[in-house]
């Protein structure tokens, strides 16, 4: 008997033993863990998520609060705010309705918008809009425009700066617009399509353009760059452009979709790679729908450029791809995103199959939050076969 529980002591023992990481992943915890730990510090970050996919092995690390009144910890359920982020689902929305023959990106808006024809807004195609090149628009819908009348009007009186195609101008209205044709293609508003149509066949249960009363408690306080509190404030064109709230988990989700790691239904699987055409290039990055895609692996140097306010929020002169490039395995893939309140970064690699997702409630400084974004993704990296 005596033989029989030391046996059975030892058998136990050396399977927890076996449960515990590699000391490589305990490592990488750690380096993760400093890294973030050192930019809450240094930023006065109350609350960061990271998730990380590699090869489909998920690891998540969650850190602070979501709330310094509250002091409820980040968690699994945690919603971000997730800004231009929310600009991939609106393309990933227009990509599905071409795959399903509802649009065309080289249609005109005109075709979906009557009170478009005639002016200059319809001579720009659809594609333009998502790429970034339709001629230059505002950072943002002007504050003034706030019904769909004013919307309009404002469509009707815009002027190209230059020739569609020719140059970069990253901005809201012209993702914005797309977002509306596409759900006007498929017969239905916006926020139906989204919530109604795309999100539930990406399998992202905890996603929301509108956080229901039953997840408020989970919806975390954001906060400005003077550390007052603050959380998204609807504006023209908001859902198709910065109006997603999520789960680390769930963004992930939609990170290994794009990964080809997490099956999903033909079409949709057509229409998430048709978001990773790239069609023009500027500098060492390409760019697809709304993805920017820079060679892989990507220098902190290099991403903090294509981060810039050069970048950002200056017209660029870019050189379209003729024919468009086909998806790219060895490349970075990203975007990032931010509201007053929060910042949120993505990237992943096809080729070896690892893809980061990192939030935080706070409006960090984008050279901070992409430094903190390579060192994951180099750490990611690392953990790949």
């Amino acid at each position: 008997m005596k033989r029989l529980l030391a046996f059975c002591l030892l058998f136990f023992a050396a399977l927890g033993q076996a449960k515990v990481p590699p000391p490589a992943r305990s490592a990488a915890d750690a380096e993760i863990q400093r890294a973030v730990a050192a930019f809450m510090q240094q930023y006065q970050v109350p609350g960061v998520a990271v998730g990380i996919t590699v090869d489909g092995a998920e690891r998540y690390y969650n850190y602070g609060v979501s709330s310094r009144k509250t002091q409820a910890k980040v968690g699994a359920n945690t919603l971000f705010e997730v800004g231009s982020v929310s600009k991939t689902f609106t393309a990933t929305l227009a990509s599905y309705a071409q795959v399903n023959q509802q649009l065309s990106l080289a249609d005109h808006p005109g075709k979906y918008l009557p009170e478009m024809k005639g002016h200059d807004f319809d001579k720009v195609t659809l594609l333009n809009l998502g790429t970034h090149t339709a001629g230059g628009f505002p950072m943002q819908v002007p504050t003034q425009v706030k019904t769909d009348q004013q919307l309009t009007a404002y469509f009707q009186s815009w002027h190209p700066q230059y020739p569609a195609g020719t140059k970069r101008t990253y901005a809201n209205p012209g993702i914005g617009m797309l977002g509306v044709i596409a759900a006007k293609s498929m017969r239905m508003p916006f926020q139906k399509a989204m919530t109604g149509v795309l999100l539930p066949k990406l399998g992202l249960t905890n996603t929301y353009l509108t956080v229901p009363p039953a997840k408020m408690a989970f919806y975390a306080q954001g906060y400005d760059d003077k550390g007052q509190p603050v959380r998204m404030s609807p504006g023209a064109l908001w859902e198709p452009t910065y109006g997603i709230k999520t789960t680390a988990r769930d963004l992930l989700r939609f990170v290994e979709i794009n990964l080809d790691q997490v099956k999903v239904e033909p079409k949709l699987k057509r229409a998430i790679d048709g978001t990773h055409v790239g069609y023009y290039r500027l500098g060492e990055m390409t760019q697809g729908l709304v993805w920017e895609q820079l060679p892989y692996p990507a220098s902190e140097t290099s991403l903090q450029a294509n981060s810039s306010q050069k970048v950002i929020f200056e017209s660029n002169a870019v050189a379209a791809l003729t024919p468009p490039r086909p998806p790219q395995a060895n490349v970075l893939i990203n975007k990032t995103g931010s509201t007053r309140g929060f910042g949120a970064y993505v990237a992943f690699n096809p080729a070896r199959k690892i893809g980061i997702v990192l939030l935080m409630n706070r409006s960090v400084p984008m050279d901070g939050r992409i430094k903190l974004a390579h060192t994951i993704l180099d750490t990611a990296g690392g953990m790949a076969k």
